[in-house]
C-alpha cells in the first residue's frame, strides 16, 4: 500500500519498549502482552512496522556535512570540538530491543513459512542496527535477546570484538537474504534490500580495515581483502539476479534528477531498492525543498571542491584546464558532466513547473552552489511540506560498491568497470572510464593536499581508485554517505581544509543565470546603483572572500578546524554508560571522560 509503510501502529504501544533506557519487566494488565501476540502474519507485520523507524529519514537523507556540502553551522565533527557526553551521543539500544523482541516471540506463530520470513525481517534490522553502532563506536557489546533491568550480568558486559560482531552481522543478513521475499518493493524490506545492506557494510569493513591498521582486529580475524572480496561477490550477485538497473527515463539531462523529485518512488523501481514514504495526507513530510529556499535553515550549499571534481562533458578533467582555479561561475559550469546541472543551479536552471530562469541565491545558499537535487515545485517551499520519497538504497550504490571493492582488492578488470562505473556514466551521457588510462595518469587534483585531496591512496590501482571515489562523490552527492566514506578511508584530515564557495575576481555586477542581467552586486565601500536583486558588501559577515576583496566565498575563513587522527574516527562512549558497568565497558582511544577505570 502506498505511503503507509513507516506509520507506527499505536496498538503496539503497550509492549513495544523504546530501549534499554526503558527496561521495564512488567506489562500493564489492561494491555496486550507479547505472550499473547505474534501469532499471525498480520500481527507480526503490524509489530514489524516499528522496526522501520530505525532507518534514516528526513534531513539525514538530503543533508550531509563533510567537505563537499556545508551549512551555516559547522558540525562538531568538522570543527574538531566533540566532547564526551554524559549520556546520549548515539548510545541508544531501543531499536535493538525491538528487533530482539520480535525474534524472542516468533515461536508464538505456528506457520513455519511466516516465522522464517519474519526471522529474516528482524535479523535484517538487527544487522542494520549493529552496522550503525559499529560505524560510530567500533566494538560494542553484542545482544541477541531482549535485556531486562534485572539482567545485571548482560548489562555490564564488555565490548565484543569487531570480528565477532561482523560475523554475527553476516549471519543475520544471510538469514535475511535467504528468507525475505524476492519480489521488488519500493517501501518494504526484501531479499534485495538485504543484499544491498550486505554490500554496504562489507565495503565499509573492508576499506576500514585496509586503511586503519592502527586497530587490532585479532590474529584469527578475516583480513580486509576477505571483506572486499565478499562485498564484490554479493554486489555482483545483486547486479546479476535482482533485476534492478539504472533509471534512464528522460535521458542524460533528466534521468538522474528525476530520481530525487518524485512523490512516488514506485515510478523509479527500476533503480530504487528502498525508499522512505512521505505523504502530507498522513502527516508524514520533510523539508528538503524548504531548506533550499529559506535564509534561516542553514543556507546549505555544495563546495567548490566538489564542483571542481565534476569532469568535463567529454570526460576530460576540469582541473586540467589552465586557470580553472579562478574561473567565474558562468565559465566553470559550461560543458560539464550533466549531473552537475542536475545537482545545483547552473545557468539556464528553472524550477519545476516554472518558466523563469533562477540564479543561485546566496540568501539561501552560503557557497553560491545552490542545491537543486530534491528541489520540487514552489508550493513545497514552506516549512516541512515536501512529499518526495527519499531513497535509502538504490542500484547505483551497489555498482559503485562493486567497483570500489574490486579496485581496492586489486582484482578490478575493464569488464568490471563496464558493468558498474561505466553504466552509471553512460546514464549521464559521460564517456567510459578506462582502467589502464586511469592508472597511467592519476588525477593530481584528487590528491592535492591544499584542496583536501586524498593522501592515503597508493599502489598500482591508485588512478582508478581515485576515479571511483570521484564517481562516488558525484553520483551519491547529498545522499548522506560522505562523512563515513572519509572515516573508512582514513581521510579525516580533509575536514581541516577551508570550505570554499564560488569564485569572484572582485567588486562588480555578475550574471549567474545567463540572461544577460546582473544577479548579484559586490561592493567594498560605497554601494553603487545597481538593479541586481542581491547586493553584498565584501568583508561583511554575509560575504567573506578568501583573498580580501577577491577570491572564493569563504564564510569560515577565520575558523580553524581540527581533526585528531588518533581519536576522531570513533565517537566517545557516554561516561554514564561506562560508569554503570564499573569500567567493564572501556572508552574509545583518545577520549578522556574523567573516569579512572
Amino acid at each position: 500500500m502506498k505511503k503507509i509503510a513507516y506509520i507506527l501502529l499505536p496498538i503496539l504501544a503497550g509492549f513495544t519498549l523504546t530501549g534499554c533506557d526503558d527496561l521495564l519487566d512488567v506489562y500493564p494488565l489492561d494491555r496486550m502482552s507479547p505472550e499473547t501476540f505474534y501469532k499471525s502474519e498480520t500481527e507480526l507485520q503490524a509489530y514489524g512496522m516499528n522496526l522501520y523507524a530505525m532507518l534514516p529519514g528526513g534531513s539525514s537523507l538530503f543533508i550531509e556535512d563533510a567537505d563537499t556540502y556545508i551549512q551555516m553551522g559547522l558540525t562538531d565533527e568538522q570543527k574538531g570540538t566533540r566532547t564526551v557526553p554524559a549520556s546520549g551521543g548515539g548510545w541508544s539500544w531501543g531499536n535493538l530491543r525491538s528487533a530482539n523482541t520480535m525474534l524472542e516471540y516468533l515461536p508464538n506463530c505456528s506457520d513455519a513459512a511466516v516465522r522464517a520470513k519474519y526471522e529474516g525481517f528482524a535479523r535484517f534490522f538487527r544487522a542494520y542496527f549493529y552496522f550503525e553502532m559499529l560505524k560510530r563506536f567500533g566494538e560494542v557489546p553484542w545482544y541477541d535477546k531482549p535485556v531486562g533491568s534485572a539482567d545485571t550480568e548482560a548489562l555490564n558486559r564488555p565490548r565484543d570484538s569487531r570480528e565477532f560482531i561482523m560475523g554475527k552481522m553476516i549471519e543475520d543478513i544471510d538469514c535475511a537474504i535467504a528468507n525475505l521475499p524476492a519480489t521488488k518493493s519500493a517501501y518494504e524490506i526484501t531479499r534485495w534490500t538485504a543484499m544491498a545492506l550486505k554490500s554496504r557494510f562489507l565495503l565499509f569493513e573492508g576499506t576500514f580495515r585496509k586503511y586503519h591498521s592502527e586497530f587490532n582486529y585479532g590474529a584469527d580475524a578475516h583480513d580486509w581483502q576477505w571483506y572486499l572480496n565478499e562485498c564484490a561477490k554479493v554486489s555482483e550477485e545483486f547486479m546479476a539476479t535482482s533485476g534492478y538497473t539504472l533509471h534512464t527515463a528522460g535521458g542524460a539531462n533528466k534521468a538522474y534528477y528525476s530520481l530525487f523529485t518524485t512523490n512516488d518512488a514506485t515510478e523509479n523501481m527500476d533503480e530504487v531498492i528502498l525508499a522512505r514514504n512521505y505523504n502530507a495526507a498522513y502527516g508524514v513530510t520533510h523539508d528538503a525543498t524548504g531548506v533550499m529556499h529559506a535564509s534561516t535553515r542553514g543556507r546549505y550549499g555544495m563546495t567548490r571542491k566538489l564542483v571542481a571534481s565534476y569532469l568535463m562533458a567529454d570526460g576530460t578533467r576540469f582541473t586540467d584546464q589552465p586557470g580553472w582555479e579562478t574561473m567565474d561561475f558562468m565559465t566553470e559550469t559550461q560543458n560539464r558532466d550533466p549531473r552537475l546541472a542536475q545537482s545545483i543551479r547552473t545557468p539556464g536552471y528553472k524550477r519545476l513547473g516554472e518558466s523563469t530562469l533562477c540564479p543561485p541565491e546566496f540568501e539561501y545558499c552560503l557557497t553560491g552552489y545552490h542545491p537543486a537535487k530534491y528541489v520540487v515545485e514552489m508550493q513545497y517551499d514552506s516549512y516541512n511540506s515536501s512529499e518526495t520519497d527519499l531513497i535509502i538504497f538504490r542500484a547505483a550504490e551497489i555498482m559503485l560498491n562493486y567497483a570500489e571493492a574490486k579496485a581496492e582488492a586489486g582484482t578490478l578488470t575493464q569488464t568490471d568497470l563496464d558493468q558498474s562505473i561505466n553504466r552509471i556514466r553512460s546514464r549521464a551521457g559521460m564517456p567510459a572510464l578506462n582502467l589502464e588510462a586511469a592508472n597511467a595518469n592519476p588525477d593530481p587534483y584528487l590528491t592535492n593536499e591544499a584542496w583536501g585531496g586524498y593522501q592515503n591512496v597508493n599502489g598500482t590501482n591508485k588512478g582508478v581508485i581515485l576515479e571511483i571515489r570521484r564517481e562516488r562523490a558525484v553520483e551519491l552527492a547529498q545522499e548522506g554517505f560522505r562523512y563515513y566514506d572519509l572515516v573508512r578511508w582514513k581521510e579525516g584530515k580533509i575536514l581541516e581544509k577551508q570550505y570554499y564557495g564560488m569564485y569572484f575576481p572582485g567588486p562588480g555586477e555578475y550574471d549567474l543565470n545567463g540572461d544577460g542581467l546582473p544577479d548579484i552586486l559586490l561592493y567594498t565601500d560605497v554601494k553603487p546603483v545597481s538593479t541586481a536583486p542581491a547586493q553584498y558588501k565584501i568583508g561583511s559577515s554575509e560575504f567573506i572572500l578568501s583573498n580580501g576583496n577577491s577570491g572564493y566565498v569563504n564564510l569560515f575563513k577565520n575558523i580553524q578546524c581540527k581533526w585528531n587522527d588518533d581519536r576522531d574516527y570513533l565517537y566517545p562512549i557516554p561516561s554514564n554508560e561506562r560508569g554503570l558497568t564499573g569500567g567493564a565497558l572501556t572508552q574509545n582511544p583518545g577520549w578522556d571522560d574523567g573516569l579512572t577505570f
